[in-house]
């Protein structure tokens, strides 16, 4: 058992911390053949920090462990809004200010996409055409970025001006290669030690995907938005949640379900789907004041540690 979750604890670091490379080098690509910094925001850091929930749940599907897939994409969700925006809220230099437009209509296409999710779940499982259907919102919601032309509020990971256009480094190349194949072990061994911790412990994957696996494959969200809230930016950090709460329900599980039909098990599907539901409404609602002030983001953590309490059935 010991030796598992050591695994587990290895393989998500590498997945991590490759992913994070592999974002940073993608975008210094991006910005040096002369993209946008927005083009460069919406098309490599989003999907870029959502990278680990993608890769994991690729190879959970493809090892039969569909489960898994669900379990990690609505506990990413939970993780982002009551977790991670409840974190932010208290790092954050004042209250969350949601003034630019764009955050609001980002709101509306998180609270579809999760209510999409959940209608598809309600027979206990995400089928073919469903997963393609889940596709097409996020081809919509990429459509509505791209055209909507807002390139002031995206936070780069890197320093623009340090960027020289028109020249691709070698070593971004290596990189590349690198943390690719860094991305590809490292959730390779996640999902294969995440099946074992399950079967040692006599537990579903799908619970250990609700809560360790989900709470690991956000750390990258978690970092990003702590940072922009240090730096005195907290709505970037509102932007970054709303994006990956998106990417995750539409095409994390959209992907994984063209591999292998989702599944979620009895046992769990009544309480994933129900802080699913309240994760996004209840953020909605908190959001129309245009701020989350620093005692709502302590109401989140509050539904967070009893959501997690809810899974681990000791309430």
């Amino acid at each position: 058992m010991t030796w598992q979750i050591a695994i587990f604890l290895i393989s998500l670091t590498a997945l991590l911390v490759s992913s994070k490379y592999f974002t940073e080098a993608a975008e210094r690509i991006g910005l040096s053949l002369k993209m946008s910094p927005f083009m460069v925001g919406v098309l490599i850091v989003a999907i870029g920090t959502s990278l680990p929930e993608l890769i994991a749940g690729i190879f959970a599907s493809g090892s039969d462990k569909s489960e898994m897939v669900v379990g990690n994409v609505i506990g990413a969700n939970v993780s982002n809004i009551f977790f991670i925006l409840g974190i932010t809220s208290l790092v954050s230099r004042k209250s969350i200010h949601l003034g630019e437009e764009y955050i609001f209509i980002d709101l509306h296409f998180m609270l579809g996409s999760a209510t999409i999710l959940v209608l598809f779940l309600l027979d206990g499982q995400v089928s073919l055409a469903e997963g393609i259907l889940l596709l097409l919102g996020f081809g919509i919601y990429q459509v509505y970025l791209l055209r909507s032309e807002k390139p002031d509020v995206v936070h780069t990971l890197n320093d623009e001006k340090e960027i020289k256009k028109g020249r691709v480094a070698i070593k971004d190349i290596g990189i590349i290669v690198l943390s690719g194949a860094g991305v590809y072990f490292g959730a390779k061994f996640t999902v294969s030690s995440v099946i074992d911790i399950a079967t040692h412990l006599g537990v579903s994957e799908a619970i250990i995907g609700l809560t360790a696996m989900s709470l690991g494959t956000t750390l990258p969200e978690l970092a990003v938005s702590i940072s922009a809230a240090r730096a005195g930016k907290p709505e970037i950090a509102v932007g970054n949640i709303l994006g990956s709460c998106i990417f995750n329900a539409f095409t994390v599980a959209g992907v994984a379900a063209l591999i292998e039909p989702l599944v979620i098990p009895d046992d769990i599907k009544l309480t994933a789907i129900t802080f699913l539901i309240t994760a996004s409404v209840f953020f909605y609602l908190l959001s129309q004041d245009k701020k989350v002030s620093r005692f709502e983001g302590m109401l989140f953590l509050l539904f967070y540690l009893i959501f997690l309490l809810k899974i681990a059935h000791i309430v």
